[in-house]
């Protein structure tokens, strides 16, 4: 029996115009979005090869018997886009190209907006886009009527009359709905995939291939979640566009609202400071310290001689740089400058601390109020899948911090400003930082337990409240 009732239910959807929108969406959508995606990959991979090679060719010795400006770039970590990139570009837009190493600390590269800002002000189209606002509303679309339009038309008494279980009836609803929609949906994504690996994409890797697979199967648990989420609005009310209204209105709240509202409400509750001013107060430290120690080794470089003038009255004056050789102002200065280096660098882990805890903090707020809807967790699933998300990141920035680390230790700390050694020094050549290593499967779904666990939580709370109050409900 509940065979024939799917059949029925699919039926009844093929032979509708939303089959035919859904079937246009798909077919259109899903690979125009991967294909436009994948070459604008293949030109950022370019482009990053072309920097590597650059940063290669132009790589750098530093004299440490020369003074370095603070703020000059001794070498750069630059962000290699990833090929998943085509399904979820996520974060890869607006994270800085390159990070700069300098004296005072990491400076950041241009995003891809500077170089296309108008082409992003209307949004970025790619496959997790389609499925997490296109495909919501449409799934919504497909539900919203399943109950409420066959009560308004009087089919709904007659069929459970006839002594046909409740269970059934609503599992052959979205059973069969559910078929029809996801059909194309995989159909269009299988195509779209074949062009681009006629393209090139690497999907054979061994890294590559289930991490698509996963992104699949959480696209259809989103697309499963909206479809529970519409056979609750359809079994609460009773007129179809009355549920139509309550669909879209959820769907507006649900994918366009709460997400964003919730990193709002977090900038309000915990304020942050901007990374400029980080780095611009980093600045101001050390040229302050300059400062000190230049007038330090004035000091050091000045003697006082009385001398006679032509009247005959004697008078004290200043000369510069007599009586002291180099040797002894070296001798002086070491430690005075080995002392204000550490200021420095406390002062400078000091307010890096204290950055990183004010925007984890504010972060962790927005993650925790915009996960109240399920377009969250798949947007954040999807994007530490595609390694386009928080975790790329965070380890493209720890990535930086260590390479600075091993630069100030090797480099930044063996130049001195303030004292005229006479020794040669040999050039310190500043190797070049190794590229970012990805993430593994396994730790990305450590990262990710969370959002995976709030889909399921999602799909299963909502079936069970569908059918708690359809069985409740008096026909």
């Amino acid at each position: 029996m509940l065979m024939t009732l799917i059949q029925k239910e699919m039926m009844h959807h093929i032979l509708s115009v939303r089959f035919v929108a859904l079937l246009l969406m798909c077919l259109l959508l899903v690979p125009l979005t991967l294909h436009i995606n994948y070459g604008n990959y293949r030109q950022n991979l370019v482009d990053y090869q072309e920097a590597i090679k650059r940063a290669n060719i132009e790589e750098v010795e530093v004299d440490p018997m020369s003074s370095l400006d603070p703020e000059e770039e001794v070498s750069k970590l630059f962000l290699k886009p990833t090929p998943l990139s085509v399904f979820a570009n996520g974060l890869e837009s607006v994270l800085p190209s390159y990070l700069g190493m300098t004296r005072n600390g990491i400076t950041q590269g241009p995003d891809a907006l500077i170089a296309s800002p108008l082409s992003y002000l209307l949004g970025h189209l790619d496959f997790l886009f389609v499925i997490g606002t296109v495909f919501s509303l449409l799934a919504l679309l497909f539900t919203f009527d399943a109950v409420a339009g066959e009560r308004e038309a009087g089919t709904l008494r007659i069929t459970l009359a006839n002594a046909l279980p409740r269970d059934l009836f609503l599992w052959s609803k979205l059973i069969g709905g559910y078929l029809v929609f996801v059909v194309p949906f995989l159909v269009s994504f299988i195509f779209g995939l074949l062009l681009i690996v006629w393209q090139g994409f690497p999907l054979g890797e061994s890294d590559i291939f289930p991490r698509v697979l996963s992104l699949t199967l959480v696209s259809l648990l989103y697309i499963a979640v909206f479809f529970a989420i519409g056979m609750v609005i359809s079994i609460y009310l009773d007129s179809a566009k009355t549920a139509l209204i309550v669909a879209f209105t959820v769907w507006v709240f649900a994918v366009l609202i709460t997400p964003r509202l919730g990193f709002l409400a977090a900038k309000l509750i915990a304020p942050t400071r901007t990374p400029q001013s980080v780095y611009m107060e980093k600045a101001a430290v050390q040229e302050d310290f300059n400062a000190v120690l230049k007038e330090e080794r004035d000091k050091i470089q000045l003697e006082e001689e009385e001398v006679t003038d032509e009247m005959g009255r004697r008078m004290t004056i200043v000369i510069p740089g007599k009586g002291k050789n180099r040797e002894k102002i070296a001798e002086h200065m070491g430690p005075l400058e080995e002392e204000y280096r550490l200021k420095f660098q406390n002062h400078s882990d000091k307010l890096d601390r204290d950055y990183k805890r004010q925007t984890q903090r504010q972060e962790q707020i927005g993650e925790t109020l915009s996960r109240m809807t399920p377009t969250s967790s798949l947007i954040y699933l999807a994007t530490n899948l595609t390694q386009t998300g928080k975790g790329k990141r965070s380890d493209y920035l720890q990535a930086g911090d260590h390479y600075w680390g091993r630069l100030d230790t090797d480099v930044f700390s063996k130049i001195s400003d303030h004292i005229p050694s006479g020794r040669y020094k040999p050039p310190i050549k500043v190797t070049q930082p190794a590229a970012l290593e990805a993430t593994t499967l396994d730790e990305t779904f450590r990262r990710s337990v969370v959002d995976v666990l709030l889909l399921c939580c999602f799909a299963v709370v909502s079936t069970t409240v569908a059918f708690l109050k359809f069985f409740r409900t008096d026909i």
